[in-house]
């Protein structure tokens, strides 16, 4: 047959043979099988495709066709991912990098665990964080040119700080500071309005703030100077107005400390009479009205007043080394503080925890120290929000920060503790009595309670700890506790600032003791500064009609004269010790002996309000009808020239004498412009000329003497705005 004929056949067979399969029929010839391939796996990734730096998100897959739906992340690539492109978990929560990937977006990718070449991704935009501000000052640079300082939080670089809306040039300093210059209009004056921007990608502006132009005048140089000195001279205010606020308080923050020297336990100098606290006293006196570190001394002064020791307790010997502690502490860590001034002799001796013993079984440790640690030094009696406000229970009642078993347990904690050696090394007696008051107390471990101890929060401290053990772990549990912030800080603001900040004030200063900016808790140096450069601080530098202020106490009232008129030593019959030692007395007059408190409460409460009304105000604690005319017989003394050791030139040869000689209205406004911050009030003033004007001009140096009694007795002195 014909090859073609063949080939025609075989097709029609082939063709019957599927046309009898389709019908159903059988054939004697078996018919090919076919298969259907299984269905392939998918993975799909979804969730959220942006992010924010600080930020994390939750990413979710689904894996279809198989029942094994376990995968593996990927982020670029890298499973888990890394440091630069961000890292995810085996659950999908992606933690995007510090700072913006160099690619961005970046992919993210599951990985089917069934069918590893099997995958699903998603495009993920890492975004800038939301910033936020805190607070902005702007420091005068020039008559219209400001440098505006601006504290929050999640700056990054890039970010603007914005005026009005408009935008400046901004430098970054961390994520927690920027820096912008600002031009302002000519004779523009009072608030200003600042925001922060964080640029693409995800760009987002702050809610405003309010900056007070700070113009350096004499007015603003000598209030700060009245914050953070003794008192303000000349020579200062000067000084503070070429510098500005700011670079004037970071130079004062790096200043080395003024120590006192120690005193010669055996003999007594000469002018110690027979005692050694009026030593102490002199060397105190001294170094508050000379020193150069003046802004360390009144930190220093402050923290005394709330870390109360007394030399009516503790020798004279003793308090020095304990000054010292607050003076070379002051700009540290509130921790180191609390560390150093709890193994202080000194408090050792005040408050009983010098030679603590553990207690016998079933009695209880000393508990004067630790009571007073938590009441006094750090927390207070009662729970505070963070603005330093009450918090009450459901029936208005105040909460107890503490209770008596926490009290218990730190002072179990603090057993153990003597004087060290002579030479500082650990002894091996208790108590050991070598009154080495320049050492840190020492532990001696066979009287130190082993035993656990509950204390503060529901924190226990395992029993066989040393010594060391529990006083680290008991100070870091009080370290921690959120009332030490606002506690703390309200009372730096009394004694710097004012003595009724508003809670708002006390709010902005304890977040800052709660983190510097840095992740740091309790930095003085922020504190500090948070506490002076606040616009509640700076507010009256332009406004003296803003509330504010405190009574100067007694010591700062006659510092304050003493550095604002010029003063000179001059009793010769034992030196400047024996001089600066009579301030004591002028003092104590006053109820405010250096150093010499009557009891652990202080000279006066800061919790004191004034009689009649509901304004807290410590330092009137001290004042009565009694303390106001003996401030007036002190200001006498003053312009007469009674201060024992003392001369201060008020005669007619002086600078003073010679313009009060020709010109009373000049002669008022020189003194203002260092007492009263050149804000004397314009009826003040009025009558305070008329009534040197009425000294005959061929006396001025009565004319001198009239108008600073007139000012230093006025109740416009003695608060300070």
């Amino acid at each position: 047959m014909p090859e073609k004929t063949v080939r025609w056949m075989h097709i029609g067979l082939a063709g019957l043979m599927a046309g009898l399969a389709v019908l159903g029929c059988s054939s004697s010839q078996t018919a090919p099988s076919t298969t259907t391939a299984a269905p392939q796996v998918e993975v799909i990734v979804t969730g959220a495709a942006q992010v924010r730096l600080g930020a994390n998100v939750q990413l979710y897959v689904a894996v279809a066709n198989t029942t094994n739906t376990s995968v593996t992340w990927q982020v670029n690539g890298v499973a888990g991912g890394s440091a630069t492109t961000g890292t995810i978990s085996s659950s999908g929560l992606y933690t995007p990098p510090t700072t913006l990937p160099g690619t961005n977006p970046v992919t993210i990718t599951a990985v089917s665990a069934a069918a590893p070449t099997v995958s699903g991704s998603l495009s993920e935009t890492v975004q800038n964080p939301i910033p936020a501000v805190t607070s902005a000052t702007a420091n005068t640079t020039g008559s219209t040119s400001y440098l505006i300082d601006v504290v929050g939080s999640s700056f990054v670089s890039g970010a603007t700080v914005q005026v009005g809306g408009t935008s400046l040039t901004t430098t970054f300093i961390s994520p927690t500071e920027l820096q912008a210059a600002f031009t302002a209009a000519t004779g523009q004056s009072g608030y200003i309005s600042v925001t922060v921007t964080n640029p693409n990608p995800g760009s987002s502006t702050t809610s405003s703030v309010s900056a007070l132009l700070l113009q350096t005048t004499t007015a603003a140089a000598a209030r700060f100077l009245d914050q953070t000195s003794f008192g303000p001279t000349a020579a200062s205010i000067a000084q503070v107005q070429q510098l500005g606020l700011t670079a004037y308080l970071n130079q004062q923050l790096g200043t080395a400390p003024t120590l006192l020297p120690d005193i010669p336990v055996n003999p007594y100098p000469t002018q110690c009479l027979t005692a050694s606290y009026p030593c102490a006293e002199s060397e105190w006196w001294q170094a508050a009205l000379t020193g150069n570190d003046q802004l360390r001394q009144r930190v220093a002064f402050a923290l005394s007043e709330m870390w109360v020791t007394s030399s009516a307790t503790v020798v004279g010997e003793g308090m020095t080394p304990y000054m010292n502690i607050l003076t070379k502490d002051a700009f540290t860590n509130y921790r180191t503080i609390m560390q150093d001034v709890t193994l202080s002799p000194a408090m050792g001796l005040y408050l009983n925890m010098m030679n603590s013993n553990k207690p016998a079984t079933g009695q209880i440790a000393n508990e004067n120290y630790p009571r007073e640690l938590m009441q006094l030094f750090t927390l207070g009696l009662d729970l505070l929000n963070p603005d330093g406000t009450l918090q009450t229970d459901g029936s208005g009642n105040p909460i107890p920060t503490y209770a008596e078993a926490d009290v218990q347990g730190f002072a179990r904690a603090y057993t153990g503790w003597t004087f060290s050696n002579a030479d500082g090394s650990a002894p091996t007696k208790f108590p050991n009595n070598t009154n080495a008051y320049d050492y840190p107390m020492q532990s001696v471990a066979a009287n130190h309670d082993i035993g656990s101890k509950a204390i503060l929060g529901g924190v226990t401290l395992p029993a066989s700890q040393t010594a060391q053990q529990d006083l680290q772990a008991s100070l870091d549990d009080i370290f921690n506790h959120p009332n030490i912030g606002p506690f703390v800080c309200k009372q730096l603001i009394q004694h710097l600032v004012s003595s009724n900040p508003s809670p708002e004030y006390v709010s902005r200063v304890a977040a800052v003791f709660a983190n510097n900016g840095n992740g740091v808790r309790g930095d003085m140096k922020a504190v500090i500064t948070a506490i002076l450069m606040d616009t509640e601080a700076r507010a009256a530098d332009s406004n003296p009609a803003v509330d504010g202020g405190h009574l100067r106490e007694p010591i700062l009232y006659i510092t304050d004269v003493l550095r604002g008129l010029g003063f000179t030593p001059t009793d010769a019959n034992a030196g400047a010790d024996y001089a600066y030692m009579s301030l004591s007395n002028y003092a104590n007059n006053l109820s405010e002996r250096p150093m010499r408190s009557g009891s652990v409460f202080n000279f006066f409460p800061p919790s004191y309000v004034i009689p009649g009304t509901t304004i807290n105000a410590p330092e009137f604690g001290l004042e009565n009808t009694a303390s106001v005319i003996l401030r007036l017989s002190l200001a006498d003394s003053f312009v007469n020239n009674k201060i024992s050791g003392f001369t201060v030139d008020l005669s007619s040869t002086s600078a003073l004498g010679v313009t009060a000689a020709s010109n009373p209205g000049q002669l008022v406004d020189t003194l203002a412009a260092t007492l009263m911050h050149s804000q004397m009030p314009t009826a003040m003033r009025t009558d305070i000329v008329n009534q040197v004007t009425a000294v005959a001009s061929s006396n001025p140096a009565l004319r001198v003497r009239v108008a600073v009694y007139l000012i230093i007795s006025s109740s416009g002195y003695k608060v300070i705005s």
